[in-house]
């Protein structure tokens, strides 16, 4: 059963797999957790958060078994700390979008409705957390646009998050993950346009399995680990807009 989108803690049974995961793969990761629990009919609790906040309870000794993180680098940050069985390993490319709920706004890949007066919020994900956020500024600086809206950034903790924002109409317009505008919840609310990879380094989204998953559930956590890697779960990735 899938943990709290917040990222908030919980008990975890012994008969529990306990997978950490960015906020960005919620709606494909609930899937493929379907899909494997039905096949090996074992159990996982997963908790939704920002990488980087995920990856500081990696460190400080919180119990997750599987660390399913938004790029690379946390990964490897946690394998050099000494917190991983195994080397990270990239399940997936995500994608990066402009988007918006809002009637009446034209977007294009260009960005430049951002500088318009009609737009007061923009909303993205933190970029000292979630990878997310660090592309959108580089997209942002790459474009010539940060110097012009920078006043009207709104940081979201995570792409859940900063998803919320544009979807509540609490900010006008956002960048956010292609993962969520793509999830069946999503369709047909408002428009949004991918961003060039060619403005920001490709987001190479890890996984790898912790320590405490070695020794506490070896087995299931090289099961779920191998399983992101699987025909059925590439073909649940790349439905929800991954490369």
């Amino acid at each position: 059963m899938s943990g709290l989108l917040c990222g908030l803690s919980y008990p975890i049974s012994a008969q529990d797999l306990s997978v950490a995961a960015a906020a960005n793969v919620r709606f494909a990761l609930e899937e493929i957790e379907k899909v494997f629990e039905k096949k090996t009919k074992l159990r996982i609790n997963i908790n939704y958060s920002s990488s980087g906040k995920l990856s500081t309870q990696i460190i400080q000794g919180a119990p997750f078994d599987v660390f399913v993180s938004a790029d690379e680098e946390y990964p490897k940050n946690l394998q050099k700390a000494g917190a991983t069985a195994n080397t990270p390993k990239v399940y997936a490319c995500g994608t990066l979008v402009l988007w918006t709920t809002k009637s009446g706004l034209s977007i294009k890949a260009d960005g430049k409705i951002l500088s318009n007066n009609r737009v007061q919020k923009i909303a993205i994900a933190n970029p000292k957390t979630a990878p997310y956020g660090r592309a959108a500024i580089e997209w942002l600086k790459k474009k010539g646009l940060y110097a012009q809206v920078e006043h009207k950034l709104v940081y979201g903790e995570s792409v859940a998050q900063t998803t919320q924002y544009i979807l509540a109409g609490a900010c006008e317009i956002g960048l956010t993950a292609k993962s969520m505008v793509m999830a069946e919840e999503m369709r047909g609310k408002g428009s949004w346009v991918e961003i060039d990879i060619k403005y920001y380094e490709p987001i190479r989204q890890a996984a790898v399995i912790t320590t405490f998953g070695q020794k506490k559930h070896p087995e299931a956590s090289h099961k779920f680990f191998d399983f992101l890697f699987s025909p059925e779960a590439q073909k649940i990735w790349k439905s929800y807009g991954y490369k």
